[in-house]
């Protein structure tokens, strides 16, 4: 089905957008899903009528073109279950949880053993018992999901299919969780290091000021979800100098005539700094 292949162009095309690891990413992911879950019950009432041209078509469909779009599904209703269920505590708690979902799809991986090493070296002597509707025993198919029960729009290893490619998904998602985990440990230790040894902003107050200014108003902080006021205690706390009237002095800021000369005197230090070395 040719407009498959259109739909699916589109869905990587929203899903190349997304951040996976933004603070939003269970109502992201409730979203994707209930989009995958409308595309699939389009496509599963167009299949009650639809007459594939040929066997090969039927197989294209049902070994690659759905379970395209039904692994994409798998996908973010496990990271919406994951992130739902996720205990709060330490990283070492997390890490925890988050080893105990690799687990599981090491588990998936060695039960389904066969099937994978034929669907992973591209074989298609099997393929018209996989992959055409009305050639398995679904006794045999022990795999099942809420999505998929229709014996109309499911060969029962089209599931399987889109398994493979959820977990392969989410076993990346999951790796980088992991190394993002360990990347906050990193400086969480980092800064508790810096408490015993002072740092100090030794430059005027109203330059580290412009510098915040300009940090909160590139919405590279907590992804743009903070107010100059809390960015301004921290930048406070972390280098140990009064940042009191930071507002008076943003307004002297914006009547000069120069507005950004201290940012540029750090492009051109930086730029200098570079040539040099």
């Amino acid at each position: 089905m040719g407009e498959v292949d259109e739909i699916l162009e589109q869905i990587e095309v929203e899903i190349s957008k997304i951040d996976l690891y933004d603070y939003d990413i269970i109502e992201t992911s409730l979203s994707m899903i209930h989009k995958l879950q409308a595309i699939l019950n389009d496509l599963r009432t167009k299949m009650q009528t639809y007459v594939f041209p040929t066997k090969e078509d039927e197989i294209l469909f049902f070994k690659t073109q759905k379970p395209e779009l039904l692994g994409r599904l798998l996908f973010f209703y496990k990271i919406y279950r994951i992130e739902t269920q996720c205990p709060t505590g330490s990283n070492e708690v997390i890490k925890l949880y988050i080893n105990k979902e690799l687990d599981s799809l090491t588990y998936f991986f060695n039960r389904n053993l066969d099937f994978y090493q034929y669907y992973r070296s591209h074989s298609t002597i099997h393929d018209e018992l996989y992959f055409l509707r009305g050639k398995v025993d679904f006794r045999l198919c022990t795999d099942s999901a809420q999505f998929d029960k229709d014996p109309n729009f499911s060969t029962g290893y089209d599931y399987k299919v889109a398994k493979i490619l959820a977990n392969e998904m989410l076993r990346i998602y999951l790796n980088k969780k992991l190394q993002k985990l360990e990347c906050d440990s990193y400086i969480e230790e980092k800064q508790t290091i810096a408490t015993k040894i002072p740092i100090r902003f030794t430059g005027k107050k109203n330059a580290l000021i412009e510098l915040g200014y300009a940090l909160v108003s590139s919405g590279d902080i907590n992804h743009g979800n903070i107010e100059i006021k809390e960015f301004m205690e921290y930048l406070s706390a972390i280098f140990n100098i009064d940042l009191g009237g930071y507002y008076d002095a943003y307004i002297a800021m914006k009547e000069r005539k120069d507005q950004t000369a201290y940012l540029k005197k750090l492009e051109e230090c930086l730029a200098k700094r570079m040539d040099e070395k």
